[in-house]
């Protein structure tokens, strides 16, 4: 289960298949060799994934329900198994890779019991002018979902696509990242041996392709029904044109570069241990990581007093002690030192950590204050354990600055007033807003995960993500005779005459709103 080496195959045209490796961030430690699939083996994954879906979509919610939940029993038992290979593959604490596998399971739970309620047949009103149709809505899957998965959260991320598909009716082909390959096979294989050994089936419903990213190309080119796929906007474009030589449509998470807001009134303490741990988990390998504090100035000393305090006591490491690991994608380092350099030429200060805090392969953490607004420290993902936090006049200043990115990820408001909370975080341009906490709308099963701008479009999680991998079918039936003729070469005057009459009556009425009562 747990990502073997493998040995190069010879395809049957007889040349030998490349393969990568796969290396723990930490220790360079080879884990384990696959082969590159290209355009032949991907094609044929995508071919036998229609068949499949034939089967898996003729299985009742029920039925897929119950394998389902078989899955997740399955992860369940064996999640110290999936955790120990999340953090070889990845670097990160097992604390943290246990907790991603968690909230996956949630995940999975909720698809499962909720794809019926979501996604069955209902009636819906066909209104005064229809009333002699009977009109129905309901969602069919779409076939084939090509998943295309990141490697900072390998599990909890492409799960959001994956569960939701199978729950509606869909199959999937999934391309891992390159860097974390071997957690996208155990859960293909773990998901292969419950269908097998617990309910003797063996269509090929989820499958797995491996290599790097012109694997990923061939897969969006492969006339799948849809491409869910998460990685950096600049990557997304170059797979929305590679998907659009087949009208592929593409569901894209990309990346963030959220803010967290203080008002006067927060609990300074809470929204400092807040920002710590969205800013630094991880190693700050985090799409919906803090990247950017924004605090009202009467409390800005004090937050920055509290904030320092507990980053200082942060340390990356592969021991059991640390608090997050190295940088799992070893190009970012680079990202994280031109950022630093570029604020603190700006005028920027750090006033913890500093350029001297990039030790190959980790990054310790650093907080930058008095950094200019047209920053790439501010302006561009950063992906790090890195942090700028900025005095504003007002939590509306705040608000200002945070919808000013070209990202719309991920956002958290910190203040006592309920109704300021309420009111700054439908005011933040962003998908999900959490109040008096960070990144909690990520681990409620029922809220749709998503963003706008560079950070992508669609919606994983919750119905959203449910109808996101289906299609919407629209059902009248005639149960009587129409009170007018609209739809034949029949009609006559009569019935133009009761048809303008009829609206006339029902929708020419001069609107005037309702007084509000004093």
């Amino acid at each position: 289960m747990a990502g073997h080496a493998v040995s190069p195959t010879v395809p049957a045209w007889g040349s030998v298949r490349d393969t990568f490796e796969s290396i723990n961030p930490a220790t360079g430690e080879v884990l384990a060799t696959y082969g590159i699939d290209g355009e032949r083996e991907v094609a044929a994954a995508v071919r036998r994934a229609r068949g499949a879906a034939a089967w898996w979509s003729g299985l009742s919610f029920a039925e897929r329900r119950l394998r389902l939940m078989a899955w997740k029993s399955h992860l369940t038992r064996y999640m110290g198994r999936l955790a120990r290979l999340v953090h070889d593959e990845t670097g990160k604490p097992l604390d943290d890779a246990t907790i991603e596998i968690v909230n996956t399971i949630l995940h999975l739970d909720w698809a499962a019991r909720h794809a019926s309620s979501v996604l069955r047949s209902r009636r819906v009103p066909s209104g005064l002018a229809m009333m002699n149709q009977a009109a129905s809505l309901e969602y069919h899957p779409l076939g084939v979902i090509g998943v295309i998965g990141p490697w900072n959260y390998p599990v909890f991320t492409p799960m959001g696509s994956i569960a939701y598909s199978l729950a509606a009716g869909n199959a999937v082909v999934f391309k891992p990242s390159e860097l974390t390959t071997g957690v996208g096979q155990w859960l293909v294989q773990s998901f292969t041996e419950v269908l097998s050994e617990v309910f003797g089936e063996t269509e090929p419903v989820l499958q797995l392709v491996t290599g790097l990213g012109p694997t990923g190309a061939e897969l969006a080119r492969s006339g799948v029904s849809k491409l869910a796929f998460t990685g950096s906007a600049a990557t997304a474009r170059k797979v929305l044109a590679a998907a659009a030589e087949t009208l592929t449509p593409v569901l894209a998470e990309c990346g963030g570069k959220d803010a967290l807001l203080v008002a006067a009134d927060a609990d300074l303490d809470a929204a400092a241990d807040a920002a710590a741990w969205g800013a630094m988990s991880n190693a700050g390998q985090t799409c919906v990581g803090v990247e950017r504090v924004y605090v009202v100035d009467s409390v800005y000393p004090s937050f920055l007093e509290k904030l320092n305090e507990r980053v200082s006591r942060l340390r990356p490491g592969d021991d059991g002690a640390a608090q997050y690991g190295p940088m799992t994608l070893p190009g970012q380092l680079d990202v994280v030192e031109r950022h630093l350099a570029d604020a603190l030429a700006s005028g920027g200060r750090p006033v913890h950590g500093g350029l001297d805090s990039v030790r190959t392969p980790y990054v310790d953490p650093v907080v930058l204050v008095d950094v200019p607004e047209e920053s790439s420290a501010v302006r561009e993902e950063t992906f790090g354990p890195v942090v700028t936090v900025t005095p504003v006049a007002s939590l509306a200043d705040g608000v200002r600055l945070a919808n000013a990115s070209a990202y719309a990820l991920g956002s958290a408001v910190f203040t006592k007033r309920r109704r300021a909370g309420m009111r700054a975080a439908r005011a933040l341009r962003a998908g999900m807003t959490s109040v008096n906490s960070v990144l909690s709308f990520a681990a409620v099963p029922a809220l749709p995960f998503g963003g706008s701008g560079e950070s992508g479009f669609g919606r994983i999680h919750g119905a959203d993500g449910l109808r996101e991998f289906s299609r919407a079918k629209s059902i009248t039936r005639q149960r009587m005779r129409p009170l007018v003729r609209t739809t034949t070469f029949s009609r006559d005057a009569n019935d133009m005459d009761r048809i303008v009459k009829l609206v006339t009556v029902l929708h020419g009425r001069l609107y005037q709103p309702r007084r509000r009562r004093r």
